[in-house]
């Protein structure tokens, strides 16, 4: 069975060895920055922070309460830059490192954490592949083939690589990653505060303040009736989206109907964006990566 070293924080590489990023032209090269990707990122957060040890990290000294839209806007430009970001993408996981350096204390069960602890960092690193996986049995127009499995799991020990991440901290085939995940779920999961907080539909979310004035003032004065529909659909596409042996073991409950409209949703997600213009398709950063890429190539 796969384990993870248990030392405290990770070193950083000699120098001259940067790590690569993905590949241009690569499976998350297509999947990483697409808008229907929007829709599995609170799943994965919420399945990083079932760990007791990034949950008590992200309470203790995360801006998730007091400043989400900030918070969120920032992850998703670091997920891009780990694709997208060609030389910036190791500079982007040397901050991070740094950034969670000093994020240390004690989790629920009065045990003492540190963010770069490579038990803790490997976790909130392997949950995007299961759940990228899963979504694609709703989001894409088929399951991923053994193969394509294959070739998404390599590029993201890649991000693992750019995330400072190393070789014996990740499993390094879907052989090993399997079992390392599900002891995982089967050890390590459970419903801790942030989860509960992140699937709650009481959560007071202040109302979005980024993007143009008039769009922000009139989220604002609509806000006291957008706000109950926001959290009921977050907390919908979070559980739904989770892969279901994850759902369990965290304690999330899903019904049948449940899954029916989420079915439907998905369907029309499938059908409508593939047919936007790329502009509107990919978020900036990797609309702007891939058209410059694709000059080159025609070059």
């Amino acid at each position: 069975m796969y384990k993870v070293s248990s030392e405290s924080s990770l070193p950083g590489r000699p120098a001259g060895e940067e790590p690569e990023p993905p590949p241009p032209g690569g499976m998350l090269w297509d999947l990483a920055g697409e808008i229907r990707m929007l829709l599995t990122l609170p799943a994965a957060l919420t399945m990083q922070v079932a760990h007791p040890a990034v949950s008590a990290g992200v309470d203790d000294y995360s801006v998730f309460r007091t400043d989400p839209w900030g918070r969120g806007e920032r992850s998703l430009t670091s997920v891009q830059l780990w694709v997208y970001g060609g030389e910036a993408a190791a500079e982007e996981g040397r901050r991070l490192r740094k950034l969670h350096r000093g994020i240390q204390g004690v989790d629920a069960h009065g045990r003492e954490y540190h963010a770069l602890t490579p038990a803790n960092y490997s976790w909130v690193h392997a949950t995007g592949f299961p759940v990228y996986q899963h979504a694609q049995r709703y989001l894409g127009i088929r399951p991923y083939t053994d193969e394509e499995e294959r070739r998404l799991y390599a590029e993201w020990l890649q991000v693992g690589r750019v995330l400072g991440l190393r070789e014996r901290d990740m499993p390094q085939t879907l052989e090993e990653f399997w079992p390392y995940y599900r002891r995982m779920l089967e050890e390590e999961l459970e419903c801790t505060l942030v989860v509960e907080e992140l699937v709650s539909t009481a959560q007071r979310v202040p109302p979005p303040d980024r993007g143009p004035r008039p769009v922000r003032v009139v989220l604002r004065s609509l806000w006291p009736l957008l706000l109950p529909l926001f959290v009921r659909f977050r907390r919908f596409v979070t559980i739904g989206l989770m892969p279901p042996d994850a759902r369990a073991a965290i304690g999330l409950p899903w019904t049948r109907r449940q899954e029916r409209r989420l079915r439907r949703l998905c369907r029309v997600v499938r059908q409508v964006v593939p047919w936007l213009p790329e502009r509107l398709r990919f978020l900036p950063l990797a609309y702007e990566a891939r058209k410059e890429y694709l000059r080159g190539v025609r070059r």
